[in-house]
């Protein structure tokens, strides 16, 4: 991923500072940066792997890993201004991703009604190769931002007018 393409948002805060059950800033666990992509316009994370993530020994276990996806999920949804609720959500795991990585993860998000489709691929620079570590897809109930003490059109046009 060409970092040069990224524009830094705490999307945390502008939620209100809420606490997120995956991202807790700490170094040794999962931590995730969040940023629009300046061409593309949708949300990436950057997600850090530490020492407290660990499953298999020297990699990462497979529950931070989805964690990370769907949490970067639902920032996404965040980010165009929708509060959502879970109602499916699987991963796909191509390789074993080895402890201390930091990764980005890409999102895509399709609305029909109140239903999103949410997608989300996990990959790491290796050398002057790009590997794919995981995907996830999600179905989600749109819920007013409101209903979480949010101005939902607010943060959209927060992140909308990054440049």
């Amino acid at each position: 991923m060409d970092e040069s393409l990224l524009i830094a948002i705490n999307l945390q805060k502008a939620l209100g500072d809420r606490r997120t059950f995956i991202s807790d800033g700490a170094a040794e666990r999962v931590r995730l940066e969040c940023f629009k992509h300046s061409q593309l316009g949708h949300l990436v994370a950057k997600a850090h792997f530490g020492a407290e993530t660990e499953g298999p020994p020297g990699l990462v276990h497979s529950a931070a890993i989805s964690g990370a996806l769907l949490e970067t999920m639902i920032l996404s949804a965040w980010s165009q201004g929708h509060g959502v609720l879970s109602m499916r959500f699987s991963t796909a795991f191509k390789q074993m991703l080895p402890l201390h990585s930091t990764a980005f993860i890409d999102t895509a998000l399709e609305m029909d009604g109140p239903r999103l489709t949410l997608r989300a691929t996990l990959s790491a620079q290796h050398g002057d190769q790009t590997l794919m570590y995981a995907e996830a897809e999600g179905l989600f109930m749109a819920i007013p931002a409101s209903k979480f003490g949010v101005d939902g059109v607010k943060v959209a046009q927060m992140f909308t007018a990054l440049s």
